[in-house]
C-alpha cells in the first residue's frame, strides 16, 4: 500500500494511491487520524481501516493523481535521524575512513520538501549537492530494539534527496549547518508499507538523475550498516516513535567528489529513484 500527503485547502491531507487515483482518507473515513505519525501510532486496526477505505472508497473521496500538490508524506516527524558514510564507496570517494560506528546526525522538519515541489538553492552558497537515500519510517515505538526484532518497528519505506550545502557542511565537524537549510530535503512521493518492500529494503537499485543524467547508481545491499543494525544502534540512544524518519545514507557519485564538482543549480531537475519504492522529482530554484 502507498500512503501520501497532498494539499487540501492549503493544508496537508493523507491519501492512498490507487493506480492513477488517490483516495482522500479525510473524506473516506473521518475517524482516522489526520497526520502520518498519528495514523501509524493507531496501529493495525487503523491500517485495516485505511485498506478498507482504499478498496471501497466513499463517494467523493477519489481524486485523480494528476494535478495533486504533494507534501512530504511525514510532514511533522518527531525526529529525522540521518546516517552518513553508510556506503563504502561513498566513504572512499570522500577520502574518509569506513566508520566502526554509524555516523548519525539530525535534520529538522523545515528542510522537508514534497515530490515535485522546489528544492531551494541557498543564496549564500553555490555548493548545493544531491544525495539519494532510502527512508525508513517507524511504525511501532521502541527503545533498545534488538536486530532480530528491528523490522517489526518499520512501517514503511520512502525516497529522500538529502540536499547538502557542502561548504557549510564542512565548516564544522558536526555537519549540522550544511544539512539543515530550509527547503533542501526532498521526501516522497509515497510511503510504501513494509509488506510491499523486501525485508529491510534489501536488494533495491538506488540512483540519482540530474537533468536526466545518471550520477548515482548503486544497490541498497551495499549499505555497510543494514536496516536492523541501524534500528538497534539508534534505539540504544533514543526512543523511536511512530512517524520518526531515518534517512539511511547515500552511495558514491555525489557532486562534491566529482572532478569537476557537480552542483544542483536553479533551473535543474533532480530525480531520485529507488526500485519498488518510487521516483522523487524536484526542480531546483534560487532562494529569494
Amino acid at each position: 500500500m502507498r500512503l501520501l500527503a497532498f494539499d487540501k485547502s492549503g493544508k496537508p491531507a493523507l491519501g492512498v494511491r490507487r493506480g492513477d487515483e488517490v483516495v482522500d482518507l479525510s473524506a473516506a473515513n473521518a475517524t482516522l487520524p489526520s497526520d502520518m505519525p498519528g495514523l501509524l501510532a493507531a496501529g493495525a486496526e487503523a491500517m485495516d481501516a485505511v485498506r478498507a477505505a482504499a478498496e471501497n472508497p466513499a463517494s467523493g473521496a477519489v481524486l485523480p493523481s494528476s494535478g495533486l500538490v504533494y507534501h512530504p508524506p511525514v510532514w511533522n516527524p518527531g525526529k529525522i535521524v540521518c546516517v552518513g558514510l553508510n556506503y563504502a564507496d561513498h566513504a572512499a570517494e570522500a577520502s574518509l575512513e569506513k566508520p566502526d560506528y554509524p555516523v548519525l546526525f539530525l535534520r529538522v522538519a523545515t528542510t522537508l520538501v514534497g515530490h515535485e515541489q522546489p528544492l531551494i538553492a541557498p543564496s549564500c552558497s553555490e555548493q548545493f549537492d544531491y544525495e539519494a537515500e532510502m527512508v525508513l519510517v517507524i511504525g511501532k515505538a521502541g527503545r533498545h530494539i534488538g536486530r532480530a526484532n528491528a523490522l517489526d518497528h518499520i512501517a514503511a519505506y520512502s525516497v529522500f534527496n538529502e540536499g547538502s550545502v557542502r561548504d557549510y557542511q564542512f565548516k564544522s565537524q558536526t555537519w549540522t549547518s550544511g544539512k539543515n537549510f530550509d527547503g533542501t530535503g526532498g521526501f516522497g512521493p509515497d510511503l510504501v508499507t513494509a509488506d510491499d518492500v523486501p525485508p529491510g529494503g534489501k536488494g533495491l537499485r538506488i540512483r540519482t538523475l540530474l537533468n536526466g543524467e545518471i550520477l548515482q547508481d548503486a544497490n541498497t545491499d551495499d549499505m555497510m550498516f543494514d536496516v536492523p543494525e541501524l534500528i538497534e544502534t539508534i534505539s540504544e540512544v533514543m526512543t523511536l516513535q511512530p512517524g520518526d524518519v531515518i534517512v539511511s545514507g547515500t552511495p558514491s557519485g555525489v557532486g562534491f567528489a566529482r572532478t569537476p564538482p557537480v552542483w544542483m543549480k536553479p533551473g535543474d531537475t533532480c530525480e531520485v529513484e529507488i526500485e519498488q519504492i518510487g521516483l522523487l522529482s524536484n526542480p531546483i530554484v534560487a532562494e529569494t
